[in-house]
Order: C-alpha cells, then structure tokens, then sequence
C-alpha cells in the first residue's frame, strides 16, 4: 500500500488589481532601475549594495501597530525594553493579540513602561480590532491612500507611522514620506541643497525615483549611515 502524501499547501491568489507587495526579486528589479533613472542616487546604491528591505516575520500588523504607538518619541534602546516588557504581559503569545491586551489594564501597561496616553491607545486600538470596526487584513488590498486614512484614524498612528507601515509591512513600492527627517537630510545631501526644500519641492525631487519611491527612501536612510 503506498503512503498517503501531505497534501501541498495551497498558495491564496491576491484578488486582481490588488496594490504590489515587493518581493525579493521586486527589490533587486528596483535597485537595478533607480541605478539607471538617477546616477546620483545610483552613486549611494552602489556603495550601500543590495536593498535589505525584507518580509518581517515577527509578528502580524496588529502587534506592528503596538509597537508602532509604544516606540513613538523614544530612542530605539529604551522603546525596545518597553515592547519587551509589553510582549512579556501577552505570554504565552510572542506578541502582542487583541484578545491578550484587553485582558490587560492601563496600570499593568503602565508598569510596562508606557505612558497614560499610549496605554489608552493600545486599548482602543484593541478593542476596534476586536469588534471588527477595524480589518487589518483588509489593508494589504487597499490602495496606499486609504490605508493611510484608515490607519490614521487610529489613536496614535499618524500619516508618517502610516507610511512606514506601508513600506516596511505592506511592503508598497511607491510610497514617498517627505514628512521624515532622515529623507529630508538625504535629499540635501544627495542635491547640495543650501536650505531645506519646501515640501511641493520634496514631492518634486522623487519623481524621478517613480515607481520605487520606497526602495529610494530606504536608500537614502541606509546612505546617511555610511
């Protein structure tokens, strides 16, 4: 009698005209492309090498969104301890559920490190999650707008947390966050620039990197640490 094969997993189709989500393969196309469109950027590529952008794998994009509110305005050590301690009151999950939160109240979260408001913003966050007002997993079919609006709309998460939501989570090939710092600097440095550019001349200055916007922002991060 042969032996009964595991049946093969089966691969879920993204519904058709659904946004990109970078693949490895995406990453290196877009290396390859902006290398061509812009020889100056192209010049930072080749010094910082293959883009390390990849699929994160701790955690689903609720706990992304905890630790999007928990680590606001702190440095990287201290926002690290304070996840910790948050994923350690969630055991025996590794992260972060909105089951696991709400059994939670704001003195435990409080004693975690987080502060009052933050507290209040993981709860509600929860509890929307829970009641189905809010679907993440319908955001990786929306387009980048709406799912900048429907994140926004969370307490605590603002158009830049959106974003990075977007190009580290959802892995979107286009996004272009002139709100961040570390691109603002990139941009001068890359264009000599003088003084800082109004942001109609920040939109302006990524054009040329369209489709892979993304990719030319992780860049100009990963180019300002050399």
């Amino acid at each position: 009698m042969s032996p009964v094969k595991a049946p093969r997993p089966v691969k879920t189709r993204r519904p058709a005209g659904a946004p990109t989500r970078m693949r490895p393969v995406d990453y290196e196309r877009a290396r390859l492309a902006l290398m061509q469109q812009d020889p100056r950027l192209g010049a930072v590529i080749e010094r910082v090498g293959k883009c390390r952008l990849k699929v994160r794998r701790d955690g689903d994009l609720f706990s992304a969104l905890c630790e999007t509110i928990t680590s606001q305005q702190l440095s990287t050590r201290v926002a690290d301890v304070i996840y910790g301690r948050f994923c350690a009151l969630c055991a025996p999950a590794p992260h972060p559920t909105p089951e696991a939160v709400l059994a939670l109240d704001v003195t435990q979260l409080r004693a975690a490190g987080l502060s009052g408001p933050k507290a209040a913003y993981v709860r509600a966050l929860a509890e929307r999650v829970n009641r189905g007002d809010l679907s993440l997993e319908a955001l990786d079919v929306l387009p980048d707008d709406e799912v900048i609006e429907a994140l926004s709309s969370i307490k605590g998460i603002g158009r830049w947390s959106a974003q990075m939501i977007l190009i580290f989570r959802l892995h979107r090939p286009d996004v272009w966050p002139i709100g961040d710092l570390g691109i603002v600097r990139g941009l001068e440095r890359l264009h000599n620039l003088r003084k800082t550019p109004t942001p109609a001349r920040l939109e302006k200055l990524g054009d040329v990197w369209r489709p892979y916007r993304s990719v030319a922002a992780w860049y100009l991060w990963a180019g300002a640490a050399l």
